[in-house]
């Protein structure tokens, strides 16, 4: 099999991504294959994160925290941005496409033995699991696709087990209520794990102390009791964090990204990785790594004159966080435009309105490369319903950005956001148009 061939094979087993529903959530069909597979999940130690928003960011942050204590590292995250081989990396390289093709091919070789269709996301993760083992990494830094209990990546048994905080999600699964989500996201927990606990709300955090009690973990850290993020200010090309971990005080600690919110990424991350060692980091361990981090279609800038910012805010909240940074830190003085596409299962003028669509000057709506995409059309439609200024509707992504940027000038700025599909697509194409 090769890369081609690989992933011929993977938009075969496609449902989820083509459809946007999952019929029964299981977590047979992977368990099955990682008994035939030899369980390569159990290969090496593993930090598993779930989260409403921050989970990327968290990953990334832990995994570049790994690398500067001489660790190699594995890390699965989804979904992608540009190819798929983004899901997969090795101590932040990502998986090649021979590698890939071979790992993919082990999985279907075995779907037969296991007596079962595994799913576009359980094949990625299986092989993600499979070549994690072979090339021998010291720990693995894995991020839930979907909620948590029935996940594929929860076949694992976590040292430490991540959550960053919880907002409504897949209602489809697990409703009606926060506490409900915070139920199906507590699920990772398992007898040996230390949790880390982004989640502040009382009422949610319970859920999660009671999880971890039911399952035999002793050990909770909760953010704003035993680690936080004490000092968080703006500084250029990203924050500047004070931290506070159970053992020491990291005092000025830079990280080049952007938002406020990254603050308590970076806090959440750093708790874990020193609850994996059971034990604090040096303060040049701590610089290093966080001098490293790069979170590539999360609010990052590739352009500045005008500036272009793309960011796959792609629910209400992290909407909210994007528009926060997009109008408050960087504070534009120009034209204003925002680019625009969501999935299905998205409620429209709940989007817009998060990502404050009515400030902008401009709003152009585009189809998200994806056959879950909202129509174009139907998203402006509810753009100018909100009270929009001119909307337009574009087809295609690359023709959007292309629009944006006729006839912007050097203080102008224009935000691509609603879907990672889209700000994927919008990357690709902007990183061969702009200087």
């Amino acid at each position: 099999m090769d890369y081609a061939a690989a992933l011929a094979y993977l938009d075969a087993h496609a449902s989820y991504e083509t459809t946007g529903r999952i019929e029964s959530p299981t977590l047979e069909r992977m368990q099955r294959l990682m008994e035939v597979m030899g369980d390569p999940q159990y290969a090496c130690p593993v930090i598993h994160i779930t989260g409403t928003n921050g989970k990327g960011s968290t990953a990334q942050i832990v995994t570049r925290l790994l690398m500067a204590q001489g660790l190699t590292v594995g890390t699965y995250t989804s979904p992608h941005l540009e190819r798929i081989n983004e899901r997969i990396s090795r101590n932040a390289e990502p998986i090649d496409d021979e590698s890939f093709a071979e790992s993919v091919e082990a999985v279907s070789d075995l779907e037969v033995l296991a007596g079962v269709r595994p799913s576009y996301f359980e094949i990625c993760t299986a092989a993600a699991f499979r070549w994690f083992a072979d090339v021998a990494v010291d720990v693995a830094v894995i991020e839930v696709g979907l909620l948590g209990r029935w996940d594929a990546t929860n076949v694992v048994n976590a040292e430490v087990a991540v959550v960053t905080n919880v907002g409504m999600e897949h209602n489809e699964f697990a409703g009606p209520t926060l506490e409900h989500v915070a139920r199906e996201k507590s699920g990772i927990i398992k007898s040996q794990s230390t949790v880390v606990l982004g989640v502040t709300d009382p009422d949610i955090a319970a859920v999660f102390v009671d999880a971890a009690k039911e399952a035999g973990a002793e050990v909770v850290l909760q953010r704003g009791e035993q680690f936080d993020c004490l000092e968080n200010e703006l500084s250029l090309g990203g924050r500047l964090l004070t931290l506070r971990t159970p053992t020491t005080t990291y005092r000025e600690m830079f990280l080049p990204l952007h938002g406020r919110h990254q603050g308590d990424n970076a806090a959440i991350a750093l708790a874990a990785v020193e609850a994996l060692f059971n034990g604090p980091l040096t303060e040049d361990v701590v610089e290093e790594a966080f001098a490293s981090v790069t979170m590539p279609g999360r609010f990052e800038v590739l352009g500045h004159q005008p500036l272009v910012i793309v960011d796959g805010a792609h629910n209400p909240h992290g909407a909210d966080v994007c528009a926060q940074v997009f109008f408050d830190d960087f504070d534009p003085t120009g034209r204003r435009t925002l680019i625009v596409g969501l999935l299905s299962g998205r409620e429209p003028r709940a989007m817009l309105e998060a990502l404050r669509a009515d400030e902008f000057d401009r709003v152009i709506c585009t189809d998200a490369p994806s056959p879950r995409r909202i129509p174009a059309t139907e998203l402006a439609a509810v753009a100018t319903a909100l009270g929009c200024s001119d909307v337009s509707a574009v087809a295609s992504v690359a023709r959007a950005c292309n629009a944006a940027l006729v006839g912007a000038d050097a203080d102008d700025a224009i935000l691509v956001a609603g879907s990672l599909y889209v700000v994927g697509s919008a990357r690709t194409h902007l990183k061969t148009v702009l200087p």
